[in-house]
């Protein structure tokens, strides 16, 4: 650009992006060519023939190709909180071509809070005195026009992760009056770059119901700015430049390119194919041979029109999680969601879930897609296999604004090594729960987990398994989502019908539905929630998962050790789950202590492990008691573990002793005895339609009699540490109750799931919890209504 034009364009002298004086290269960045990077990332993000644009643009009211533009537009002004001098002052002589400091010009502001006061203490205020005649509207449709557009303001100028402070009222603190002029000049060219011909569609943005529409959409759209901004600094794609050149030009042969590049970063296809076609159950998972009653419901269930949850109940073993991605797949096939994430109680879960989406995800999308897939939670780095799954890029840095406002930069280099914010944004992201409820709580950047979530199936497996803080969270996630459009899909085999009837009434007030949960009986049972209606549907389960599974009482730890004693002198693999990791840690080493009992043969499985201990531990546990395991990897073997193997592992032991529990967590335990059919040694048996040929299976328990010494101490002389884990002794003595009194010894499944369930957890079942019990029991629920 000639020199008359730098001296025209006063925008030109400032910088946006400044490297440490050691790095090597341009010293900065122009400010409006960085402001276009980051409008031309969002540009790209909301194009015209994306599903994203598509829904947004829908639900206005306006052309794709005009929200497009004016949200470009809106990007294009995030950081005119740069142009201050105070902003300016923080890294001064990087150029005579740039302003020079103001020394009283200080920085106390953000510049994300500078920008929304820029704006609307000058340029808002310029607009409205002058600014619609050029739009060729009336002044009081251009008015609603500009208090529409100041919320999109207000989220891009917002990108930092947190809306901009609005206390402040007075520019002059901040910026100088040659600033304003800039501000001014750069509007005026970014209007006329992206708005040129779009003025007339601009009044769609003038209608009085915008207001509200926006503000609903408002947590995407932020999303949209934080991911936008965050692309757009990325200085690997978009190198630094010094030199003025015409806008146009910057935004045609720089920036829109190297949008198209820092797009490829995110995993994230663009959904401009045909939806993915539902064939078959077989054609997802061509093992089953017999789908399972749950399974063929999945599949020819009617869908209806728009978002819906379903809550699928059945028996560990019945392929609930099949029957999830048969509903996923069905919704992706009607255009209700691009993707999904599955949302699991823990890592360990999350990483078994992992290694089995890896083997069926892309059969959900058109074969010319190439979805990705992510893993989030604490310690993903530490999965092999999600290393081996991707690759992270680092760039240099770029100088921070401060102690507590690192650049942009710094957001995108930590974003790009950390799976858990990424993964919302894949095609398919399995992980933790409490990933995907950091979209609902006050969290920094909570709007890019809105934005992923938004256009995806949320699946949450094990949703019993949740303390009460956890489940009042899983409803506002249900309710939002659902407000935002999105589906959803809960798994359990063990919910009480009160923890159903809160989340069908979460989702449904986020749908504005008036349905109500019937508290139907049944079990297996489906749920199936829509605007329109709430059906509750019974169903049966397959032949080879209906048991009867024998209880038997232990009274004390000698008992146990002597029953594990005489299972590995048979041949036989036995775990004992225990409450507490100090009395995991305890037996286990009580056990390394008894005479004829291999060291080699006896593990150890909690949660305290280091993270990279953990993951060896439970590779070796997959390898010893997995479905793939024989004879050889099974006999003689003893598991000491805790809570960590009682969900989502594909384990299955010949013999299994469990801690006293509350009811629904001893029967997911129990799903860990005799999972899979094997012969008489522990061989697997593929024959279709063959029998276990093991001995009946028994529920081998660790408790207190609940018809004996039923006192405060009931528990503490057995099991001193379970009280701290499950504080609600009344509902531990219910289970005992359940399990042995009544001259009861065994339990069927799926007929008593029910009623155990609600023996325990029902309205009624409190009433016949002993005296001795009660003061413990109040205490425990005081606790869980506080969570709540």
């Amino acid at each position: 650009m000639s020199k008359s034009v730098n001296i025209i364009r006063k925008y030109f002298h400032y910088w946006g992006k400044a490297r440490p004086d050691s790095a090597a290269g341009s010293a900065y960045h122009l400010l409006p060519f960085h402001c276009l990077d980051v409008a031309a990332v969002g540009f790209r993000l909301l194009d015209g023939k994306s599903t994203l644009c598509g829904k947004l643009a829908a639900e206005l009211r306006v052309s794709p190709e005009t929200f497009q533009a004016v949200f470009a537009w809106c990007l294009s002004l995030h950081d005119l909180g740069k142009y201050a001098r105070a902003f300016q002052n923080l890294v001064p002589d990087l150029s005579p071509d740039l302003v020079s400091a103001l020394p009283d010009k200080s920085y106390v502001v953000k510049h994300d809070s500078l920008g929304f006061l820029i704006w609307s203490e000058r340029i808002e205020e310029k607009l409205r005195d002058e600014g619609f005649l050029s739009f060729g509207c009336m002044s009081a449709e251009f008015n609603t026009f500009l208090d529409n557009i100041s919320i999109l303001i207000e989220v891009v100028t917002g990108h930092h992760g947190v809306p901009p402070d609005k206390r402040f009222e007075v520019v002059s603190p901040y910026f100088d009056p040659s600033d304003i002029d800039a501000v001014i000049q750069f509007f005026n060219d970014a209007t006329d770059l992206f708005l040129a011909d779009k003025k007339n569609a601009l009044r769609s943005f003038s209608g009085q119901d915008i207001a509200g529409k926006l503000r609903r959409l408002s947590w995407r759209l932020a999303g949209v700015a934080v991911l936008a901004d965050w692309l757009g600094s990325n200085q690997n794609i978009f190198k630094y430049v010094a030199q003025p050149c015409e806008l146009s030009d910057y935004w045609v042969n720089i920036a829109l390119p190297a949008a198209d590049q820092a797009l490829k970063l995110i995993d994230r296809t663009s959904r401009v194919s045909e939806p993915p076609f539902f064939d078959s159950i077989q054609a997802l998972f061509p093992y089953i041979d017999s789908p399972t009653p749950l399974q063929e419901f999945a599949a020819q269930v009617d869908m209806g029109d728009g978002p819906q949850m379903f809550i699928l109940e059945d028996v560990t073993g019945a392929g609930k999680t099949e029957a999830a991605m048969v509903l996923a797949h069905r919704f992706m096939s009607d255009g209700l969601a691009n993707g999904l994430y599955v949302a699991l109680p823990t890592m360990a879960t999350a990483n078994a879930m992992y290694e089995r989406m890896g083997k069926v995800y892309r059969k959900l999308f058109p074969a010319n897609i190439k979805p990705s897939l992510s893993l989030a939670h604490g310690a993903s780095q530490l999965s092999d296999l999600f290393r081996q799954s991707v690759g992270l890029e680092a760039q240099s840095k770029d100088i921070s604004y401060g102690e507590d406002e690192p650049s942009a930069s710094a957001f995108c280099n930590a974003w790009l090594a950390d799976s858990r914010k990424k993964a919302l944004l894949a095609d398919v992201g399995v992980g933790t729960l409490d990933q995907a409820l950091l979209s609902v709580l006050p969290a920094r950047h909570q709007s890019l987990r809105v934005l992923g979530l938004s256009d995806k199936i949320l699946i949450v497996d094990e949703v019993h398994a949740y303390d009460s803080y956890m489940n009042k969270l899983l409803q506002a996630l249900l309710e939002f989502h659902a407000k935002n459009g999105g589906s959803a899909i809960l798994l359990s085999a063990t919910i009480p019908g009160s923890m159903r009837k809160r989340l069908v009434n979460a989702y449904a007030k986020g749908l504005n539905s008036s349905a109500k949960c019937l508290m139907a009986a049944d079990y297996p049972l489906i749920t199936q929630v829509s605007k329109q209606n709430l059906y509750e549907t019974h169903t049966e389960t397959r032949e080879s998962v209906k048991r009867s599974v024998s209880v038997n009482r232990l009274s004390s730890e000698e008992e146990v050790i002597q029953l594990i004693q005489r299972t590995i002198a048979q041949g036989q693999c036995v775990c004992w789950i225990r409450n507490t990791v100090k009395d995991a840690v305890r037996s286990f080493d009580e056990l390394n202590k008894v005479e004829g009992i291999d060291k080699n043969w006896v593990g150890l499985f909690h949660s305290r492990f280091a993270m990279i201990d953990r993951q060896a531990i439970e590779n070796k546990t997959l390898r010893a008691f997995g479905k793939a395991s024989g004879f050889e990897q099974r006999k003689g073997k003893v598991l000491i573990a805790t809570q960590v193997v009682e969900q989502s592992l594909d384990l299955d032991f010949d013999v299994l002793i469990t801690d006293l529990a509350p009811v629904d967590l001893v029967i997911q335990r129990a799903g860990r005895l005799h999972r899979h059919t094997r012969d008489e040694q522990g061989n697997i048996l593929c024959e279709v339609g063959a029998k276990d040929r093991r001995d009946k299976p028994v529920l081998y328990v660790l408790s207190p009699d609940p018809d004996i010494n039923v006192d405060e101490a009931w528990l503490k002389n057995l099991l001193p540490g379970t009280q701290a884990v499950y504080p609600h002794l009344g509902q531990l003595w219910l289970t005992a109750r359940q399990l042995f009194s009544g001259g009861r010894s065994a339990f069927q499944m799926p007929e008593d799931a029910r009623l155990l369930i609600e023996g325990v957890y029902g309205e009624e079942a409190d009433e016949g919890i002993p005296e001795a019990l009660c003061e413990t029991s109040l205490v425990a629920e005081g606790e869980q209504s506080s969570q709540r």
